[in-house]
């Protein structure tokens, strides 16, 4: 695209009337649609010379992660940037909750510094809804516990639209510990959403109970998950899952769903490898199929930036369009 504007195609006449981006659950098709379309203007930013717009210049914003982050805060940090807002970084280490100060006393802190914007990762699900009802600055959920990971399934959702020129239609696999992955649950809320068909597939102790109710179909088989699919996308297996039992060990959880050369080779020629990373190599996955011509997991985290800056774009108001152009 030439220019970094939500147009009235892209828009299809809608307009993000939402505070918040909370998760994908409460999404319509169409406020998916319109945060794609906007990632998408805002994509070609990052091949720039200058990669800058001044869309968000006068905005302060700030990344709150209780929990370790590379990809999420980084690309949220180079998305603020190259919005031309005010970034600042705070961790849980570094905030004076060391000092018992509750979350909410350092949220209202935080907006009687006139912070415009709050992205939020916790450990615990639900904390982005909470604090998003009690401040008037918006909130953006980077990740909540096992609940929802809005931002990445909207990346992935932009990656096989490139890639595929499409989502209604598509058969998405997701395979690995599906209980405990917020990246699966707002991705299956995605995908169904937007037309796709999804299955699931891990070992039975890290499958949540009655997750077929949500639309998508279950298998144990990893063979069957992966014949037929459009788009394989592989799961982190989480070592405290190990330490509580619920694999017998990596070496078996590879044996049996690990997705190696031989077991590509089942899959479609075109199939797309995705993962949200970080990579447990040789587990999950192994390095020829990382690294493979199937492989867009670094045009996954590219993507990121510009999912991001819509993000950040549209929870800030309504769209100013002459302020986007670059």
């Amino acid at each position: 695209m030439a220019e970094a504007t939500i147009t009235r195609e892209h828009a299809q006449g809608l307009q993000w009337i939402k505070k918040d981006l909370l998760g994908l659950e409460e999404l319509s098709a169409e406020e998916i649609r319109l945060l794609l379309a906007t990632a998408e203007s805002f994509r070609e930013i990052s091949l720039r010379p200058i990669k800058k717009v001044p869309a968000l210049r006068g905005k302060t914003v700030v990344n709150l992660f209780f929990e370790p982050s590379t990809r999420t805060r980084t690309s949220f940090e180079l998305a603020a940037k190259r919005l031309s807002a005010d970034m600042m970084n705070i961790t849980a280490e570094a905030s004076s909750i060391t000092k018992g100060e509750t979350i909410l006393d350092t949220i209202r802190n935080l907006e009687a510094l006139k912070v415009d914007i709050l992205i939020i990762r916790h450990a615990a699900a639900g904390v982005p809804h909470t604090i998003a009802r009690q401040t008037s600055a918006s909130i953006i959920n980077a990740g909540d516990g096992a609940h929802e990971h809005p931002t990445q399934a909207l990346l992935d959702l932009l990656t096989m639209q490139q890639q595929k020129g499409r989502i209604e239609g598509l058969h998405v696999s997701i395979i690995g510990d599906i209980a405990h992955s917020r990246v699966a649950r707002s991705n299956l809320w995605g995908l169904t959403k937007l037309g796709a068909r999804v299955t699931l597939c891990g070992p039975p102790t890290l499958l949540p109970a009655q997750v077929e109710e949500l639309g998508a179909r279950v298998t144990w088989d990893v063979d069957e998950a992966i014949r037929g699919a459009d788009v394989l996308m592989l799961l982190r297996i989480q070592h405290e899952r190990q330490e509580a039992a619920l694999v017998p060990s990596l070496r078996e959880y590879r044996l049996r769903y690990g997705l190696d050369e031989a077991r590509l080779k089942s899959a479609k020629p075109d199939v797309l490898v995705m993962h949200p990373g970080p990579i447990n190599r040789g587990v999950e996955l192994d390095s020829y199929v990382a690294d493979g011509p199937n492989s867009v997991i670094l045009e996954q985290v590219t993507n990121g930036v510009a999912v991001r800056m819509a993000a950040l774009y549209l929870v800030s108001g309504p769209p100013k369009t002459e302020e986007a152009n670059a």
